[in-house]
């Protein structure tokens, strides 16, 4: 199962973002769902191009930063989204599902930190947001490779903010519980039951909901902003109260 900027919570953040007035670029595999999403924020009047990205590679990296420069000459935001899960106990994993899980989810995360702190460090600052996961915090059987690669990212968030922070580049991670995505729906569709499923997912929030995009999306624009300069290497948690229990 997949979560990308082109659907579920980068969507979402993207077409914020771009009301808000930010000069967004799409990076996805997908490049049906990605440049439809570009052409939706364009139609919507807001600025956007995309790009065909793999997170989990150099080279993509490289020739994404570039052409963000080349259209904007400056790069002030980074979310890094791109997540995947698998469903499989731990001795039920294979090595090379476990290692797709980390290279996609912890590698990209690493890789996008590391060649967007460059740009912002030349810019003078800028913030990088990290999408995490309450399951950096808690345990949830049959999730082994996720819940250690978001508990990587949430320690990797921590160690990048205070490299970073002498730059003024500020990085921040959101932890979503259960949200309204494609890849929670293919979860439930996929274990036969799709109505008792999404009412087990929603009795573990204690705010009587799962929750939307727009609930991530706007988690990201504050840390995104001025108005969260003082914050970084924060957990943003953004889960109906799943935690508090």
């Amino acid at each position: 199962m997949r979560s990308s900027l082109a659907q579920g919570n980068g969507l979402g953040i993207a077409e914020l973002f771009a009301k808000e007035g930010a000069k967004v670029v799409l990076a996805d595999l997908k490049e049906q769902k990605g440049q439809a999403a570009a052409d939706r924020i364009k139609k919507n009047g807001g600025d956007a191009f995309y790009i065909k990205h793999d997170v989990t590679q150099e080279d993509d990296w490289n020739r994404a930063i570039e052409r963000t420069l080349d259209a904007h000459g400056k790069l002030d935001v980074l979310v890094n989204n791109a997540g995947v899960s698998i469903t499989a106990t731990v001795h039920e994993t294979d090595l090379e599902r476990w290692r797709w899980v980390h290279a996609v989810n912890l590698d990209g995360m690493f890789l996008g930190t590391k060649f967007a702190a460059v740009p912002m460090k030349e810019n003078g600052g800028g913030s990088i947001v990290n999408i995490s996961s309450i399951l950096a915090s808690v345990g949830y059987p049959g999730y082994a490779a996720y819940c250690a690669s978001k508990g990587g990212a949430t320690n990797f968030t921590k160690v990048a903010a205070l490299e970073c922070a002498p730059f003024k580049i500020r990085v921040n991670a959101i932890h979503p519980g259960f949200i309204a995505t494609p890849m929670v729906w293919d979860e439930l569709e996929e274990k036969g039951d799709v109505e008792k499923g999404l009412a087990k997912l929603v009795a573990m929030h204690p705010i009587g909901r799962i929750g939307e995009p727009e609930d991530v999306a706007y988690g990201a624009l504050y840390l995104a902003s001025d108005e969260s300069s003082f914050v970084t290497g924060s957990e943003l948690v953004i889960d109906g109260g799943y935690l508090a229990q």
